[in-house]
């Protein structure tokens, strides 16, 4: 079986050190489309070292090495095909605000392999400390076609329940061309989003953005449109990818507004409408 559940779960973490500087945010936040219009004061705490603050979701290429679900592919246990493997869904918890600048140990290991039937779903944790403490917790979790079926833990089925009534807000963004060729310079070089014949093999009309670009984009409209600006007040943000975006396109991001939390969806607006984000929570203060 290429998925060795125990062996997966029993494997030691893996611990490692990161670091990153004010250059590698500038470089994040561009790659999510911050900078549009380049003299505006909100978009100059994104691109501007002097007024520098850093956008939780960037916690997710920090380090610049490869994303976590890469990284669990590598994992004791785990022995699958890249070409079944998807992102199914991000969480990230903040225990204090991000540096621009710093060094910290980051420590990942399987935390869960779900058995879905027709697919696994492997949960790759990765919890960041410095010096100071706790800085992040972020999950990743990784769905794998026809690796199922081994009669495992079906693990959580509950959804959250569509938000209710018409959203408090609407805005769209849109998604430039060159956009998944510049955030790929944060560290994720998947051909997928950079090349026309790799793309056609996974099956795609043309190279696709990278499902966490569409996850920053979205944690920055959402903290510019409802939370002021201020990235220190996101505690949490967790959402599951229900589709592709390719670049040019425009994203519709519906939010509503709950009781220290934001609702969100995210849509595909040349596309009628189609899924990208769903299940989607920011907490916050």
């Amino acid at each position: 079986m290429p998925i060795d559940a125990a062996k997966a779960l029993a494997a030691e973490p893996r611990t490692g050190e990161i670091s990153w500087t004010p250059r590698d945010v500038l470089l994040y936040h561009l790659g999510i489309g911050a900078g549009l219009p380049a003299t505006d004061p909100g978009e100059l705490r994104y691109t501007l070292e002097t007024r520098l603050h850093v956008l939780p979701s960037f916690a997710t290429v920090a380090g610049g090495g490869s994303p976590g679900v890469i990284s669990g592919l590598s994992m004791p246990g785990v022995d699958v095909d890249l070409a079944r493997v998807l992102h199914g869904g991000q969480s990230l918890t903040v225990h204090r605000p991000l540096p621009v600048a710093g060094t910290a140990t980051a420590t990942s290991r399987i935390a869960a392999v779900y058995d879905k039937g027709t697919a696994a779903v492997l949960v790759m944790r990765t919890e960041v400390a410095d010096g100071d403490g706790p800085l992040w917790t972020g999950d990743a979790a990784i769905f794998v076609r026809g690796e199922g079926g081994w009669g495992g833990d079906r693990g959580p089925s509950a959804r959250p329940a569509a938000p209710a009534g018409e959203p408090d807000r609407i805005v769209e963004r849109t998604v430039r061309e060159d956009q998944a060729l510049l955030y790929r310079l944060s560290g994720d070089y998947n051909p997928l989003h950079a090349d026309p014949e790799f793309a056609e093999r996974a099956g795609f009309d043309r190279p696709i953005l990278h499902g966490l670009c569409t996850y920053g984009m979205t944690l920055k409209a959402v903290v510019d449109t409802l939370l002021g600006g201020d990235v220190t007040r996101v505690r949490s943000y967790a959402t599951r990818f229900a589709g592709v975006v390719y670049p040019g396109e425009t994203l519709r991001i519906r939010m509503w507004r709950q009781d220290g939390r934001v609702r969100v969806t995210v849509s595909a607006v040349e596309r009628e409408d189609a899924p990208v984000l769903t299940d989607t929570i920011v907490d916050h203060a």
